[in-house]
């Protein structure tokens, strides 16, 4: 068994809500095998206030939760990421930065809970669903055996992961 800790960047366009919740949900639910990270390419400068309620329910520190670009973690004093995932499909077409070290890199698209239009009941309820769709597919991510797959098998474990049903 390893004590490594894997760095994750989850990757949205606005990173306000999916990658924010993606953040805090593997590093919960990794219980320290896991740090999560989050950027968007073209970030909204704010996170989303329904996306916060969910995070406060794992405990995750809300205080740490910003909006911010995808830059942040291309230079040479940032953390070396182990596996770069896109949670919406918008990040995952764009041309992404060469990220350091050559994480390994998936896409797990989500419905953009931001973008719905309703009651604030309504929105949070959307924001619930989307929050244990992510939460399903974190889980499934914290419980592969890293220390025993192969690089190869690992990239393909976490691409079926992002095609599971939700």
């Amino acid at each position: 068994m390893t004590d490594k800790t894997y760095n994750v960047l989850f990757l949205c366009t606005g990173n306000s809500a999916r990658s924010i919740m993606a953040e805090a949900l593997v590093s919960t639910m990794g219980k320290g095998r896991f740090r999560g990270f989050s950027a968007g390419s073209h970030p909204s400068g704010t996170v989303n206030p329904f996306a916060i309620e969910q995070v406060m329910a794992t405990g995750y520190p809300i205080e740490n939760l910003r909006s911010k670009n995808w830059d942040e973690f291309t230079g040479p004093d940032t953390p070396h990421m182990d596996f770069i995932i896109t949670v919406c499909d918008n990040a995952a077409g764009e041309t992404c930065p060469i990220w350091p070290g050559h994480p390994l890199s998936a896409h797990w698209g989500f419905e953009d809970p931001a973008a719905v239009v309703g009651t604030d009941e309504e929105k949070r309820e959307v924001f619930h669903r989307i929050f244990r769709q992510i939460m399903a597919r974190v889980n499934a991510f914290v419980s592969l055996p890293l220390h025993m797959l192969e690089k190869n098998a690992i990239q393909q474990e976490i691409k079926t992961i992002g095609k599971s049903a939700v």
